[in-house]
């Protein structure tokens, strides 16, 4: 008989923290945040990171540097 251990891989999305607080907010498009909080289904940020809506983000939230500099240079 064989006593072998197995490590289970790390499957928690990276952009989060230990206490499920994501580390930053990303820019997606208004009309998928409510489709994706409802349905569960996944939605694509400005900056490609694909993911479900679980939390809004509050004034003050940390943002993506990559989603926001994508969102200035589309605003300009």
């Amino acid at each position: 008989m064989s006593t072998e251990i197995k490590e289970r891989p790390d499957t928690r999305p990276a952009d989060t923290t230990d206490d499920d607080t994501p580390k930053f907010f990303h820019y997606v498009k208004k009309e998928k945040i409510t489709e994706s909080a409802v349905t569960g289904s996944y939605v694509v940020a400005l900056c490609g990171e694909v993911f479900p809506v679980t939390r809004s983000a509050k004034p003050g939230s940390p943002v993506c540097p990559d989603c926001k500099r994508i969102y200035e240079r589309m605003r300009s």
